[in-house]
């Protein structure tokens, strides 16, 4: 007759797996422990190293570009608050001058934007927004800025809510500064209008599927937007991105 397992045994098991779940904790929190003092070290680093490269985080595009990517792998927003600091790290590191650039350039983005929504509808590459800062006189250090710098200017004022944004059209970064969200059947249309400046509603139908009720839809709600400029002058209607038309 066999004998049953006694509640001694029990005791002693259920031991054993409390000792192993301790020293797996201890263990989790060793490494919890290492990784928040080696982040604490890097960050120090990284503080270090902005504060004696100030001048050229200041006037050197590519060198502010990626001194953003450094930060930005750690977590780090050089343009927003940490919760026990008024300012930036922009600001507590390099000096009020350095928020003042970004807004600068926000500012600067945003009159670019206005002064050419006729002509291309509320939509404008971030290189042709660098291409006119660049043309500008008004402001030196705005005008030395790579695309990253404008992405990080426009990012940086999306707590302001809708209105300014960055969308992908086929390979090119556009802001967009028409009120509204541009959906998929808007975002179709506008890439098809990459290759020849314009669209129809036959080449909608024969490329995408479309009935022709949809595609007359989407293209009259784009006209409304100002995404989109007619043509009855050709055998059949074209809608044209006002960016292609001189």
């Amino acid at each position: 007759m066999k004998r049953g397992v006694g509640l001694a045994a029990f005791d002693h098991k259920q031991r054993e797996t409390q000792k192993y779940s301790d020293i797996g904790a201890t263990l989790l929190q060793r490494q919890s422990d290492n990784l928040n003092t080696q982040l604490s070290v890097f960050q120090s680093a990284l503080s270090n190293f902005a504060i004696g490269h100030a001048h050229e985080i200041r006037t050197n595009a590519q060198f502010r570009n990626e001194f953003s990517k450094m930060c930005s792998a750690i977590g780090v927003d050089p343009l927003v608050s940490s919760s026990n600091k008024k300012s930036s790290i922009w600001a507590s590191l390099l000096g009020k001058e350095v928020n003042d650039f970004y807004f600068q350039l926000a500012v600067k983005t945003v009159e670019i934007c206005q002064k050419t929504r006729d002509q291309n509808g509320g939509l404008i590459s971030i290189e042709e927004v660098r291409k006119r800062l660049k043309k500008s006189n008004s402001n030196t250090s705005v005008n030395d800025v790579e695309d990253a710098d404008i992405e990080r200017a426009i990012e940086s004022m999306s707590v302001l809510g809708q209105g300014l944004d960055i969308v992908i059209l086929g390979h090119k970064k556009m802001i967009r500064s028409v009120p509204g969200d541009l959906n998929r059947d808007h975002y179709k249309v506008l890439e098809a209008c990459e290759v020849l400046g314009y669209v129809t509603v036959t080449m909608l139908l024969d490329n995408f599927e479309w009935e022709s009720l949809r595609g007359l839809t989407v293209l009259d709600d784009m006209v409304a937007s100002g995404l989109l400029w007619v043509d009855h002058q050709a055998d059949e209607t074209e809608y044209w991105a006002p960016s292609w038309i001189d």
